[in-house]
């Protein structure tokens, strides 16, 4: 779901400023070969190994025992090495299974829904959004959480920068900067009398195929790494029939075709079935929520490849007292849909990427959206899969995703063996981040965190 304000909104508002402001007092420190005050930073010099009771293998299924990874400079040197290299620092992290980070290819760290969420658009500045992108990233990461497909305007930007730089906790961040949409439509700001919060193609509002192009052109100028656009209305805004297709196909192929020039895949929100359809045949990557899906539209979607991100978790965690009673009533028409539309799909054999809308329910909950997979019926394997394998494929990202040599340093461990229980992903003990640690929960308390 988008945001019930659009780019002002507490779920997308978006600013660059206070991460700037921040930046600009501190060197280019990249995140893989950091220096200095460990303590603080978490990263060590020369290599670590991390040792743990289980290691899972996400492309094959193996589950090794007795595993052993080698860190350094921020990437994964070995896996199961022998010998064992002899390191000054030897992290033995006990009886948890080690998993690479995972990746949530649809959220919103730039504020949570809230009563007051239909009204921030004019009555909150900018910082504000930056100021939740921080607590939020935080919560993020320390839930597991190592990378983030993020849909917040220039926050989404600059934080992804921040995180890099080594001087900000959070998920590493594919950015989409502001989304597109039609005037009037889900991703536009309405509700508010004209000439309160217009927006054109630079804010991503645009009509036809040239705007549309031009919208593009502009994200992807300020730092867009993905185009999120708005095919049909929504549940989180003022404007009318949830499903309603809003882009034409025309308007679509445009901006795939312009996307692509430039590298950029488009991910497309959609409810309605005809949106659906016309999003999926102008060649979007992903369907975000897809709530209405009909037999000839996933055997497109198998057929090219498009992947659904199905948002699923926050059926049952929306907070449906917090919203106007026009949008209540529009999130209860399609939640019921969206629900069955998933469960059709993975016993179809759609792909599938992990993605939740976190915003529109509790930060740092993201990995329920794992148990609702499981409970319709994919196996816990496949589970973890939509959130590593799969969700690096959508996002172009090759060097995350596994725990091989090569890969980014982004690991994570939990607590028994997720292939018995997939709710364990909920208990992350363990993050790693480009060979930082993030977060290591010894005897109940997190020792990371108390600078021990």
């Amino acid at each position: 779901m988008t945001s019930p304000t659009g780019k002002l909104s507490t779920v997308f508002l978006a600013s660059a400023f206070a991460f700037s402001a921040l930046a600009a007092t501190l060197p280019p420190t990249p995140l893989a070969a950091q220096e200095g005050a460990h303590a603080h930073t978490g990263m060590y010099d020369g290599p670590t190994v991390l040792r743990a009771a289980r290691l899972l293998d996400v492309e094959t299924g193996e589950m090794h025992t007795n595993a052993v990874i080698v860190v350094e400079d921020g990437v994964i040197t070995a896996v199961n090495p022998n010998p064992v290299p002899d390191v000054m620092h030897d992290m033995d992290l006990g009886d948890v299974t080690l998993l690479p980070g995972f990746i949530d290819a649809h959220t919103h760290l730039a504020g949570e829904i809230s009563a007051t969420s239909f009204t921030d658009a004019v009555t909150r500045t900018e910082a504000y959004g930056a100021i939740n992108a921080v607590r939020f990233g935080a919560i993020t990461v320390r839930a597991g959480f190592t990378t983030v497909r993020d849909f917040g305007g220039d926050v989404t930007v600059e934080l992804g920068k921040a995180v890099e730089r080594g001087i900000i906790d959070a998920p590493r961040v594919i950015p989409s900067r502001y989304p597109l949409g039609i005037t009037g439509g889900h991703c536009d700001v309405t509700g508010f009398a004209p000439g309160i919060r217009e927006g054109g193609p630079e804010e991503g509002v645009a009509d036809g195929p040239w705007e549309v192009v031009e919208a593009v052109r502009y994200q992807i100028k300020h730092g867009a790494k993905v185009i999120k656009t708005c095919a049909t209305a929504g549940v989180l805004s003022m404007e009318g029939p949830v499903g309603a297709q809003q882009y034409s196909l025309e308007e679509l192929t445009a901006m795939v075709e312009e996307a692509a020039r430039h590298g950029i895949k488009v991910a497309a929100h959609a409810h309605g079935s005809e949106g659906i359809l016309v999003a999926v045949q102008a060649g979007v990557a992903s369907i975000e929520h897809g709530s209405v899906l009909t037999d000839e539209i996933m055997d497109l979607m198998i057929e090219k490849g498009t992947y659904l991100v199905p948002t699923t978790y926050l059926v049952d965690r929306i907070p449906l007292n917090e919203l106007p009673a026009h949008v209540r009533a529009k999130a209860e028409d399609i939640l019921p849909h969206a629900r069955a539309s998933v469960q059709r799909a993975i016993e179809r054999g759609v792909p599938i990427a992990f993605g939740t809308d976190a915003g529109v329910f509790t930060h740092g909950e993201n990995a329920g959206e794992f148990g609702i997979y499981v409970g319709m019926g994919m196996s816990e394997l496949d589970a973890l899969r939509t959130a590593t394998i799969h969700a690096a494929d959508l996002l172009d990202t090759p060097d995350r995703g596994r725990l091989a040599e090569g890969m980014l340093a982004d690991i994570i461990a939990v607590p028994g063996n997720p292939l018995d229980d997939i709710e364990v992903t909920k208990d992350v003990q363990f993050v790693m981040l480009g060979g930082r640690v993030i977060k290591h929960v010894m005897g109940g308390r997190d020792m990371h965190s108390m600078g021990h």
